[in-house]
């Protein structure tokens, strides 16, 4: 019989990269991952399963959550699928609220467990590099996640109460997916992370994004890094000196400038 998976991706490329990773387990583990707004999902025979994975951020992004949440819990109710899950920022936001609203989801999961999910449903974890992934976006560009979390704390924003502190990969770790990227015809890379400018201080004892960089940009077949999310307060100036020397280094930093006015960010 066959077992056929759709994974819904809602709010920021950090959710994509989780999804793509997602995908890679469960095929991994013996399910077909479909669309699910295909042919091959709505119209098949067999097992349907359904995982959303949710943003929490804003009012206008936990709203299209629920509304998705609530439409396959329609659809699960006429039949249509076997089961739904659901993941990502808002489930782990609203971890103790959800479930009683909701009963119709038959698990939740967060920002840090998800990977969970592929052992409840099969009980043995996938085979594949915990970066492995399946690729959604055009086939010559990728989005890169560096770290999860951020440090910032600021009063405006939801992402620590939501990801946790700052945590980085390690540079080994980030080369080899690149590599294993490249060989899969990438050329593009978009780094990402709620902060690029923190990167590796918790692991290594100071920021080493201008390292990482280096080293990415020095692997044969990347043409093109772009920088998103840097933080003007603390700028490792030393990037700078990475971007000049690497031709596949975009000369564009993604910069987060919050307000203007003195009194504003003293209040924030």
């Amino acid at each position: 019989m066959s077992k056929k998976i759709a994974v819904i991706t809602l709010g920021c490329s950090k959710n994509l990269v989780d999804s793509e990773r997602l995908m890679r387990m469960l095929a991994d583990v013996g399910y077909d991952v479909v669309d699910a707004a295909s042919d091959e999902f709505i119209g098949s025979d067999g097992e349907k399963i359904v995982v959303i994975n949710t943003c929490g951020f804003i009012g206008d992004a936990k709203e299209e959550s629920v509304n998705e949440i609530l439409a396959w819990c329609e659809a699960k109710n006429e039949g249509a699928i076997d089961a739904l899950y659901v993941m990502g920022c808002l489930s782990q936001r609203y971890a103790d609220e959800l479930p009683a609203e909701i009963p119709e989801v038959d698990r939740w999961y967060g920002k840090t467990d998800w990977s969970n999910l592929v052992l409840d449903l099969v009980n043995r974890a996938p085979g594949s590099a915990p970066y492995d992934r399946v690729i959604t976006t055009p086939r010559h560009h990728a989005y890169l996640k560096i770290a999860e979390g951020c440090n910032r704390f600021c009063s405006f924003c939801a992402i620590p109460l939501i990801t946790g502190r700052y945590k980085s990969r390690s540079v080994e770790e980030i080369v080899d997916e690149v590599r294993m990227l490249v060989c899969r015809g990438v050329k593009e890379f978009n780094v990402i992370a709620q902060d690029l400018t923190n990167y590796g201080k918790d692991l290594y004892g100071k920021v080493e994004i201008a390292r990482l960089i280096d080293e990415i940009a020095k692997v044969e077949g990347v043409e093109w890094i772009r920088l998103h999310y840097a933080y003007p307060k603390d700028f490792p100036m030393e990037l700078l000196d990475v971007m000049s020397r690497h031709d596949n280094v975009c000369k564009y930093l993604d910069i987060a400038l919050q307000h203007i006015s003195d009194n504003v960010l003293e209040n924030m």
